[in-house]
């Protein structure tokens, strides 16, 4: 008997296998079912029908802050799952992506899941792919704790992940509401975790954590457009505190002037309040990026180094003209929510140097001239959590909050 037939009787023989089911994940708006199982999404099956593109569609199919939960006194945990991931035509393989695996609340274990899809993006521009399909794996952990304890795994949020099978040596049960505070965070790349080292280290994740809150991760890498679609999706998504982090691309995909965002983040806003009119709702401007803070976009890849990084090809002269840069957003942030402050006292501005300023690109600098590094995700999530879970912050619990 070779070892992967011993590994099938192992399984067959010793563990349990539970339906996956709503009740035992967190962090998604939807949940589609396929020919192998059950794909979460983070965009309702009627906004996904309005995404005009190919990379917001890859992108909220990317479990970024998705994960499932339940209490077991099991052991050995298997995930079986067909993950999809993406490449670069000319550039090696990503990595594949992590499954973070917490006992209790504790990071414990980490496995990965080989093989499976291919989408390798030929046209930088158009995000043009080709898809080469591949066999499932499974994420296996064991060694677990025996005692009764709640576990969750989270899911990778660089791959799409397709959930197959959940098996274990010993019964699975839905773990209870929690009781803490929801919080819906919606933005870019940075909030999606792009080069964050794994699930439950991007920023949001982090600050979710010091802040004892359930997150719901609605960034989109390359999405964060001001979309009326998102916004209804926000409006429509039980939440108890909301952040929206609006600009980086609307600079880098150089998709309006200062004429059209005005009224759109008013409208952005304004959709939101029609489902959550007493939410604390936080607006927070773009941390730091060099590239972008007087130029304008759009962005463009650049090789010239042998490594990727990007740069900012718009003209700042044009900044006379309407062109938006990270300056100017940011100055017409803080003037929209000073202006609806005055009727609105659960809305607050966050300037996002706060979080990723001079002094930490000093320290930290963004590898790419983009994204933050894993230490820097660490450096904004512990700052997102001082500035606004704390006491007198915009999302401080109150006094009856546990």
């Amino acid at each position: 008997m070779n070892t992967e037939q011993e590994h099938q009787r192992h399984r067959t023989t010793t563990h349990l296998t539970t339906p996956l089911t709503a009740d035992l994940l967190r962090g998604f708006l939807d949940l589609e079912t396929t020919p192998h199982g059950l794909l979460p999404h983070r965009l309702p099956a009627w906004a996904r029908r309005q995404i005009p593109d190919g990379l917001l569609a890859m992108a909220e199919a990317q479990p970024s802050g998705v994960r499932l939960v339940f209490r077991t006194r099991a052991t050995t945990v298997e995930l079986d799952t067909l993950p999809t991931k993406r490449a670069y035509r000319g550039f090696p393989p990503p990595p594949d992506g992590v499954y973070d695996l917490l006992v209790d609340g504790r990071l414990t274990a980490q496995a990965t899941v080989a093989g499976g899809n291919l989408r390798t993006v030929t046209d930088l521009a158009t995000q043009t792919a080709e898809l080469s399909e591949g066999p499932p794996g499974t994420a296996r952990f064991t060694g677990l704790p025996p005692y009764d304890k709640q576990v969750e795994i989270w899911l990778p949020h660089t791959e799409t992940t397709e959930l197959i099978a959940l098996r274990t040596d010993a019964p699975v049960q839905a773990a209870p509401d929690s009781g803490r505070r929801v919080w819906l965070h919606h933005g870019s790349s940075i909030s999606h975790g792009s080069n964050a080292a794994h699930p439950s280290a991007i920023w949001p994740a982090l600050a979710a954590a010091r802040g004892h809150v359930e997150l719901i991760n609605l960034g989109f890498g390359g999405g964060a457009l001001l979309d009326p679609f998102t916004a209804r999706a926000i409006r429509d998504t039980p939440a108890d505190l909301i952040s929206v982090k609006i600009g980086i691309n609307i600079v880098n995909a150089d998709v309006m002037r200062l004429r059209a965002f005005t009224p759109a983040v008013h409208g952005f806003l304004d959709t939101i309040r029609e489902g959550h009119p007493a939410v604390p709702l936080l607006v927070v401007s773009p941390i730091l990026c060099p590239v972008h803070e007087d130029t304008p976009g759009p962005l463009a890849p650049d090789f010239s180094t042998g490594a990727l990084r990007f740069r900012a090809t718009g003209d700042p002269a044009e900044r006379a003209a309407g062109r938006l840069t990270l300056q100017v957003i940011r100055a017409e942030l803080a003037r929209i929510v000073e202006q609806r402050a005055a009727e609105d006292p659960y809305l607050h501005y966050l300037d996002g140097r706060e979080l990723y300023g001079e002094q930490d690109y000093a320290e930290l600098p963004l590898p790419d001239g983009l994204h933050p590094d894993p230490a820097t995700h660490r450096r904004i999530g512990e700052n997102f959590a001082r500035l606004a879970f704390t006491a007198g912050a915009p999302f401080s619990p109150s006094p009856t909050t546990s």
